[in-house]
């Protein structure tokens, strides 16, 4: 079965580059001109990736994102015509995984379309295996080359949430919801002190994996090799 993209915006023309691009890819397209229509899409197909419009009518990009990621469990891609911090940092925020700023090259949209469904197929898997590195859901071990470390839990469950999706920015909120839970009482410098921890634990494999910081947003991890 062909993985269907959704396309949301109320520019036809714009509808229709993407369009042409990603079905020359072999994807299969939906089209929504709005937000309602999008949703309404959304409880009909099966759709594997969103790739949506901020400005546009009845649900506008902001609410469709927010819904997208509170019922389903798929990539988001945002187009945007401006290039603000605070426009990606809401975003971000609401769960979109990737951002696209207006003008854009369409080749360029399909390359950031096709890895974030790279990402997800990688997150579905209990194991994730790169070249040199696996990190084992079940038995709590991340093996680097021949070696094997056991980390104590949220460590783990912080590497392996940030390894599911090589490259996404996780805002600290998000990283605190998803492993501390939404009752946590803490502070977000918990996640400081943890990623600081596992930075000193893999320092001598920097040539493999990093845990980079984004700065006023937070945390994304890079293989390097």
């Amino acid at each position: 079965m062909k993985t269907t993209i959704l396309i949301a915006d109320d520019d036809v023309n714009i509808r229709r580059v993407i369009q042409l691009y990603l079905e020359k890819e072999g994807f299969r397209i939906k089209i929504a001109c709005d937000g309602r229509e999008a949703l309404d899409i959304l409880e009909q197909e099966k759709i594997d990736c969103a790739v949506i419009d901020i400005m546009m009518p009845n649900v506008d990009g902001w609410e469709l994102c927010e819904k997208i990621k509170t019922y389903y469990e798929i990539p988001v891609l945002m187009l945007t015509a401006r290039a603000e911090l605070e426009d990606t940092i809401k975003g971000f925020k609401l769960g979109t995984d990737d951002y696209v700023t207006k003008p854009f090259h369409p080749a360029e949209l399909v390359m950031r379309v096709k890895s974030l469904l790279k990402r997800y197929r990688v997150a579905s898997d209990r194991s994730i295996t790169f070249n040199k590195i696996t990190i084992d859901s079940d038995s709590y071990k991340v093996r680097i080359k021949d070696e094997d470390f056991i980390l104590p839990i949220k460590q783990f469950e912080l590497l392996y949430t940030l390894a599911s999706q090589p490259g996404k920015i996780f805002t600290r909120d998000q990283l605190i919801e998803s492993i501390w839970g939404l009752d946590y009482e803490g502070d977000d410098r918990t996640v400081d002190t943890h990623i600081k921890k596992l930075r000193k634990q893999f320092k001598n494999f920097e040539d493999l994996i990093q845990i980079c910081t984004v700065r006023g947003l937070g945390y994304k991890l890079e293989v390097l090799a």
